[in-house]
């Protein structure tokens, strides 16, 4: 016998003389419950369900054995057995003797779980996985005997008469709770059946066989009979259940999934698994359906299609105070937190396959962990959730309804509350459901439409009315005739997204928000004619406004982007999915390589993952520039991430390249390729719009003629492939005047005229770009070859004095052919970008020989290195560290907003972004910092490179 884990605490009666009469008719079932009656376990137990709940007491008469085991061994072998008896049934058993097995296992199980749950013996994911494992069971037991019924009848010819349920081309998904795995205590079963017609298991005219099954099945456990039932069930999650079958045909399903399922079906078979049947011909139909359910792009519209449906439903359960209080359909109640979930996991699940969890408390903690819902509102969640399910559950007890209502009256609610065990139940429990509502409002700013008053009326023709421009200039805005033109362009129908009445709609509500935020922003007329552009190119405007009529962070989100950064405003008004980034709390892909190589496994060809690629690419850069113009990652970050975005593009398309050139033109006997990346793709510090810097270097086995017009043909086919332009322009721009010899010299080289050419031709200023070589993409086995040559020709000694002497006359060239043309040009302004580079090359080159651990791609690791080697003094590592992150700061957000070189001046709507990336308290006070900065790189220059002091 095992012991129970710990000694359950069962609740008192609410109805003492009911208790006292349970305790009498169990007691003379027969000695063992009379001596089970009289421990304290057993008088506990039965006081509780006796004096609460006259189900359970029911239940306990009929099945005392199991009463008796449950406490004595525990609910699971309580559990165990009950499943064992039924699973334990032959196939040849009569469709009575299955009901009754059915019924009385259904009996058992149930005790067994209600124990585990008053007795607080399992927590709550336990407790409704068990509820789903037995209604599983159950659902097979009757699925194999329906099946063999019929191949015994002569009317299907079933492949495993002895199996019946393998490759039987029929399939049972369960929907709902029982896909969740979180079934209810007295719950129904929402089941979606269907049946292959090309099978060779059925006839040509299967389908009333097949109606008659389903009807079989419904009776087998919904049928009340002495013995009770098993489970009521809904076959009605069906496409359109009055005109279709009960068990409907493959293609006819998949046809109608594919062209007309609606969002509640989404959300519905989000929760879907196949439960009986022929399981592996319903996870090909999941498979198959699994685009229809998650979206490749997000769905605003879901967002609003769900709340619609939770008004719905709000409509005919709400009601002031707890007495008669639906605690699933209620404000507050179980449906909030489950909607809640289910949206953010439609929304995002087409993206992160790590989102499309069943259970609604495994799914929350992953929503967390992909950064879409707060840990704190998380948590909170959870145990109310808990809670909420718990007091579901006892409702369902005193009677085996399918109820979710608390009891109507004071009396009523007094007995419940001592069967749930909450003496302060009348004051938590309406905190508890304000608590949720409060994150359900928030989640789906459920605001109601815009009123009346707040509407805004630009009049039909004409000059707008007084009361019009007179609003819109307290906004903010001056052209108040040109908006009100829009306007009505936009009420008319004249822009593709808004020419149905539901687009119409959702904008007459977020009008007064939209243009409330938009005359925020510095430029506010500007703004608006932005957004008008972004409107204007839609062909449909339901989903983006719904996303901004539920989420008016995203709208103000959006202003800011749209007033900052034209560049960025363009690509939202070509790809309106971008918005997406506005959503999304970081870059989404820190590690793009898996992401990337998952997306190009569907590409037929290397043109079709070229176009993916560029797709992916630009997508992550936009999202990469919204987080960095808003501060959600700073330079070195954003940076880092942008040079993993091209270097896992990089990867994923030069073996497809070679794949493609080695088809065309054969192998070259050990042939190896590596794409270097150098300047700023090289050190980890790319920035938005930055080339491609790149060397392209092979190798090959010994050979009479050398391959160099193969290697050379590969390279340009590669960076064709970069540069092909597609919608979004193309992928990246590619500069190959750092290669050996630069324009004069092959596209690829060698390895060993790579090793030739630094040992014995190479410039100074060649070297001192080197020092910012690194390897993207190779071949297997190559890059750890380049990467020792790289080091190898870095590491070859040359004298300081020259270093020095090359590294001034090329800034002095650079400065005379290439002025600064205004303060902001980072990089060519005296102590800026240049400069700094300059000297981390610089001495790296002349103390890397004899310490090659000195050679670092990335300026600030190199800065770093040479300090802790002790060649630069902490100061002015500090000084130099502190420069190259303001730079590039600012150079970053400069390429994001689009502010010119040339600017001697920066519009206030480009001032916020710079302020905030740098950290700067006031516009003032960053230029001063600029200042100090660029004259702490002038001093050292001077210091390290001209004088060539040494630390």
């Amino acid at each position: 016998m095992h012991a129970l884990p710990h000694n359950p605490q069962f609740p008192g009666p609410a109805d003492r003389a009911a208790a006292a009469r349970l305790h009498e008719d169990f007691a003379a079932l027969g000695p063992a419950q009379r001596r089970f009656a009289a421990t304290p376990a057993g008088r506990e137990v039965l006081n509780c369900l006796g004096g609460n709940a006259p189900y359970l007491a029911d239940m306990a008469c009929r099945e005392s054995d199991c009463l008796i085991r449950t406490l004595k061994s525990g609910p699971d072998a309580a559990l165990a057995h009950a499943l064992e008896n039924l699973r334990a049934l032959p196939l040849a058993a009569s469709r009575r003797q299955l009901a009754a097995q059915l019924r009385e296992a259904k009996r058992q199980a149930a005790l067994a779980i209600a124990i585990a749950d008053i007795g607080s013996l399992w927590h709550l994911p336990k407790i409704t996985a068990a509820l789903s494992e037995f209604a599983e069971a159950a659902c097979r037991a009757a699925t194999r005997h329906l099946l063999l019924s019929l191949h015994e009848a002569g009317q299907i010819t079933l492949p495993h008469p002895q199996d019946p349920e393998r490759d039987s081309g029929f399939t049972m998904l369960a929907l709902g709770k029982l896909g969740a795995r979180e079934l209810n205590y007295s719950s129904d079963i929402d089941l979606v059946l269907f049946f292959d017609p090309q099978s060779p298991v059925y006839d040509e005219d299967a389908q009333p066989i097949m109606a008659r099954l389903a009807r079989d099945f419904t009776s087998l456990l919904a049928t009340r009979d002495a013995d009770g039932y098993v489970f009521r069930v809904d076959l009605r999650l069906r496409p359109d259940p009055a005109a279709t079958p009960p068990v409907m045909a493959l293609p006819a399903a998949l046809a109608y999934y594919e062209s007309q399922g609606r969002t509640w079906e989404r959300a519905a078979f989000s929760k879907a698994r196949p439960i009986a049947g022929d399981i592996a011909m319903g996870e090909a139909f999941l498979a198959a359906i699994r685009p229809f359910i998650w979206r490749k792009n997000l769905d605003f519209a879901a967002i609003s299609d769900i709340h619609d449906m939770k008004r719905q439903i709000d409509a005919g359960h709400n009601r002031p105070g707890i007495l008669g209080r639906d605690v699933k359909r209620g404000q507050g109640g179980i449906r909030e937190i489950e909607f809640i979930v289910q949206t953010l996991s439609l929304v995002w699940g087409g993206q992160d396959k790590q989102l499309r969890i069943l259970a609604t408390l495994d799914a929350l903690p992953a929503l967390v962990k992909a950064g879409h819902l707060p840990a704190a509102v998380a948590r909170t969640l959870a145990a109310d959730y808990r809670v909420l399910r718990r007091v579901e559950h006892r409702l369902q007890m005193v009677a085996d309804r399918q109820t979710h209502t608390l009891p109507a009256t004071e009396d009523a609610l007094t007995a419940f509350i001592t069967f749930l065990g909450a003496p302060d139940f009348r004051t938590s429990f309406p905190r508890l459901l304000a608590r949720v509502h409060r994150h359900f409002l928030a989640f789906f700013d459920a605001g109601e439409d815009a009123s009346p008053h707040s509407r805004i009326d630009p009049g039909a023709e004409g000059p707008p009315p007084a009361a019009f421009t007179a609003r819109v200039h307290g906004l903010g805005f001056n052209g108040d005739q040109h908006i009100a033109e829009r306007l009505r362009a936009w009420a008319g129908g004249q822009v593709p997204a808004l020419r149905s009445e539901r687009a119409r709609e959702l904008l007459d509500n977020i009008l007064p928000p939209l243009l409330a935020v938009l005359g925020e922003q510095p430029e506010p007329d500007k703004v608006f004619a932005h957004f008008d552009t972004l409107l204007s190119r839609q062909r449909a405007g339901v989903q983006l406004l719904s996303l901004f009529q539920r989420n008016p962070a995203v709208l103000r989100r959006m202003a800011a982007v749209l007033g900052a950064a034209p560049a960025l405003a363009e690509h939202l008004a070509e790809d309106p999915h971008a918005l997406e980034a506005l959503l999304s709390p970081t870059a989404r892909f820190a590690a793009p390589k898996p992401v990337l190589r998952h997306l190009l496994r569907d590409a037929d060809d290397l043109e079709d993952a070229v176009a993916l690629t560029r797709h992916f690419v630009r997508r992550e850069e936009f999202h990469l520039s919204v987080a960095t113009l808003e501060g959600r990652l700073d330079a070195d970050s954003s940076g880092r991430l942008r040079s993993n975005l091209a270097a896992a593009a990089l990867g994923a398309l030069l073996p497809r390249v070679l794949a493609q050139h080695q088809a065309r033109y054969g192998k070259v006997p050990r042939g190896a390729f590596a794409v270097v990346a150098m300047g700023k793709a090289g050190s980890g510090e790319m920035l938005a719009g930055s080339d491609l810097d790149l060397m392209l270097i092979y190798d090959h086995a010994p050979m009479e003629t050398a391959p160099t017009p193969y290697f050379v043909r590969l390279a340009n086919a590669l960076t064709t492939a970069l540069t092909a332009r597609g919608p979004e322009g193309p992928l990246y721009h590619v500069d190959m005047r750092l290669r050996p010899s630069g324009n004069h010299g092959p596209v690829a080289v060698s390895l060993t005229s790579f090793r030739r050419y630094q040992a014995n031709d190479a410039w100074t200023w060649e070297r001192l770009a080197l020092t910012r070589a690194r390897v993207l993409a190779a071949t297997p086995g190559f890059a750890a070859k380049v990467t020792a040559e790289i080091t190898t020709a870095l590491s070859r000694p040359d004298s300081p004095a020259k270093i020095r002497a090359d590294t001034i006359s090329m800034r002095d060239r650079i400065a005379a052919e290439l002025p600064p043309r205004g303060p902001f040009d980072i990089k060519t302004i005296p102590g800026g970008m240049l400069e700094l580079n300059f000297i981390a090359a610089a001495l790296q080159l002349i103390h890397g020989p004899h310490a090659p651990v000195l050679f670092h791609p990335n300026t600030a690791a190199a800065l770093r290195a040479l300090a802790a080697a002790g060649h630069l003094p902490q100061a002015h590592a500090q000084d130099l560290l502190a420069a190259d992150h303001l730079w590039r700061s600012v150079q970053g957000i400069n390429r994001i907003t689009g502010l010119s070189d040339r600017a001697q001046s920066v519009p206030p709507a480009l001032q916020i972004p710079l302020l905030r990336a740098t950290r700067a308290p006031s516009w003032e006070a960053m230029l001063e910092t600029m200042a100090q900065a660029a004259q702490n790189v002038t001093n050292c220059f001077e210091t390290y490179i001209i004088k060539g002091v040494s630390s």
